[in-house]
């Protein structure tokens, strides 16, 4: 039985993009291919199923960043030899992005994603669960077309390099115990790892002897990226990062500020945050309490320290490569992620 999207959100003329002006400047050499590329992310995942297709509609109805992508076809530019297998190679590490998120979602039950509907939340837990799985598989397949096997190889490793990521994610759920160096490895995998194999994909279609340089600096600015991303859960509001201030606290998730805060609690802060880990549905007030106290502890402040370590280690990564609008937007693509809103 055919389980079609709400007519609300199945009219692509809806179809928006999360571009900032920033993550459009940083686009501006490689916006002819990323348009290509969203064409193709159509036919990528088309099937003859209709409820794949629902879905799928469901899914690019919002543009989303596309980072991943761009910084594949940025890095695919390095060395001034870029390929039109890039395009179709960027179309590839998006659908993975987007698998994890249907899979994250299910997993956290989460209603909204970018302001709209999540699958699991309009199809169920077990649709978003084999939606995910599809994406992935068809990923695959796909890559597997252009008949290069370090292509897949990198691919898949990225890949189960993220989903132990998040079997590590569920071991250390609701776990205060979660220290600095369970975070470093969690991100590592859930994140900088699509982020390090994107470019160094990049590099292969296009000029392999950067595959090092550029791989290192991906790795570098996901875990930059992650950390910011975490400091907006205690810094910024629901019109900004498109969930509620406070949605990984809501949600059970230790984070590096908190982990930074922790140590320095006094006794009531330390009670209000077992409070918070003890309730199933804990109330927006005692999520406050727990942001304000982390932010006074100095958890917010360590954590954009050491964003900005990796953001240095991004930049030292491509400091010899070869001038060009490619190279000048990777590097303004690492402010973004460290200074981003949004």
């Amino acid at each position: 039985m055919r389980l079609p999207a709400p007519p609300a959100f199945s009219d692509r003329s809806q179809m928006v993009s999360t571009a900032t002006p920033e993550l459009a400047r940083i686009r501006e050499p490689v916006r002819d291919r990323l348009d290509e590329l969203y064409a193709l992310m159509r036919q990528l995942v088309a099937d003859e199923f209709e409820l794949i297709d629902d879905i799928n509609d469901h899914l690019l109805l919002k543009r989303g960043k596309l980072f991943r992508p761009t910084l594949l076809l940025l890095s695919n530019e390095i060395g001034g030899r870029p390929s039109r297998d890039a395009i179709r190679v960027a179309a590839v590490v998006e659908a993975v992005h987007l698998a994890t998120l249907v899979h994250d979602d299910a997993v956290d039950h989460s209603a909204l994603r970018r302001g709209m509907p999540t699958v699991n939340s309009l199809w169920g837990h077990q649709v978003a669960i084999i939606m995910g799985d599809f994406l992935y598989s068809r990923s695959v397949v796909e890559l597997s077309r252009l008949g290069r096997v370090e292509l897949i190889q990198v691919l898949a490793e990225a890949a189960n390099t993220m989903t132990i990521g998040e079997m590590r994610q569920l071991v250390m759920h609701d776990s205060l115990a979660f220290t600095e160096d369970d975070y470093y490895r969690l991100i590592s995998a859930k994140t900088a790892a699509l982020m390090s194999a994107a470019c160094e994909l990049g590099a292969l279609v296009g000029a392999p002897e950067y595959r090092e340089p550029l791989k290192s600096f991906g790795y570098a600015l996901g875990m930059a990226f992650q950390i910011a991303d975490d400091i907006l859960d205690y810094t910024g509001s629901e019109d900004v990062t498109g969930k509620p201030s406070g949605q990984d606290l809501r949600e059970h998730k230790v984070t590096l500020p908190l982990i930074a805060a922790l140590p320095n609690f006094d006794d009531e802060q330390r009670l209000a945050v077992s409070a918070l880990f003890a309730d199933p549905e804990p109330e927006d007030g005692l999520i406050a309490r727990v942001i304000e106290a982390t932010e006074q502890r100095g958890g917010v402040e360590f954590a954009r320290a050491g964003a900005r370590a990796y953001a240095d280690e991004a930049l030292s990564a491509i400091a010899d490569l070869p001038e060009s609008p490619a190279a000048a937007a990777l590097a303004d693509a690492v402010g973004y992620a460290v200074d981003r809103r949004q």
